[in-house]
């Protein structure tokens, strides 16, 4: 690497609610090299984080719009309506739009929920955020339907929450520019669909040992040493099994024997 380039990194954003902190940690694992920054983005600005170049990938709530980004479906997620904890939907389990029909219900400007018709009765007034809303939830103007996860992240201990059976839940996805698929994209994308280090959409492992090589060892191993006879017992006569004593005479004995017809004395 020379001195003007950048040392790699890679920008992760996310939307409110969504906790990437495991999907962090095994980056840290397997890219101890590469920094991995967090962005906390707010549902409104986040594709146009992604299409600025600010981000190289971001958790956000479906729909995602347009051709230009590519997104993974992850997981969905429960509604709740958030209420003040004397409202009569606290002392129930769980509740229909249609129960909410008589409250007042807030629509904040980023919310991410795709209603055909919005429960309750609408509000004079969309406050701009969610945050904003939670506040008007505790002072009694209106009740709110939100992700759970969003809930979680508001919460107080004036207000509490509860399920809403028939609301439409929200997505979460994984999106990056399509035309910026870059290798540590790749690399995010394997971890949060869990892929395992040596899959083969993992960094790549250290190439194996080539069979060639490893036969040349093996062979090298069995290569009898110097001296020694192959196949058969040190000291044994390879016909009798005799000592080497005998062997050794035999050897004598067919050293010294004369060749062709014995000669008659006159």
């Amino acid at each position: 690497m020379t001195g003007s380039e950048e040392s790699p990194s890679f920008r992760l954003a996310y939307v409110p609610g969504v906790t990437p902190s495991k999907w962090v940690r095994i980056w840290d694992e397997r890219l101890p090299d590469v920094p991995l920054a967090l962005l906390t983005v707010s549902a409104a600005e986040v594709l146009d984080v992604l299409r600025g170049s600010d981000a190289d990938a971001a958790f956000v709530r479906l729909p995602v719009d347009g051709t230009d980004l590519s997104a993974i479906p992850l997981y969905a997620e429960t509604t709740v309506v958030v209420v003040p904890n004397d409202h009569v939907v606290a002392a129930v389990d769980e509740v229909t739009a249609e129960d909410l029909a008589d409250d007042v219900v807030l629509h904040p400007l980023d919310d991410t929920l795709d209603w055909e018709r919005p429960p309750g009765r609408p509000a004079i007034e969309r406050p701009a955020t969610t945050a904003d809303a939670i506040e008007l939830v505790a002072a009694g103007v209106g009740l709110l339907v939100v992700p759970q996860s969003i809930a979680r992240l508001h919460h107080r201990k004036d207000l509490t929450y509860r399920p809403v059976t028939d609301a439409p839940e929200s997505r979460v996805a994984l999106s990056w520019p399509e035309e910026r698929t870059t290798e540590l994209v790749e690399d995010f994308i394997g971890i949060v669909r869990g892929r395992t280090a040596n899959s083969s959409r993992g960094r790549a492992q250290p190439p194996a040992e080539p069979n060639a090589a490893r036969s040349d060892k093996g062979t090298a191993r069995r290569k009898p040493a110097a001296g020694k006879p192959v196949g058969k017992t040190p000291g044994k006569s390879p016909r009798t099994g005799s000592g080497t004593s005998q062997g050794a005479k035999g050897a004598k004995g067919a050293k010294g024997a004369k060749r062709g017809k014995p000669r008659r004395r006159p």
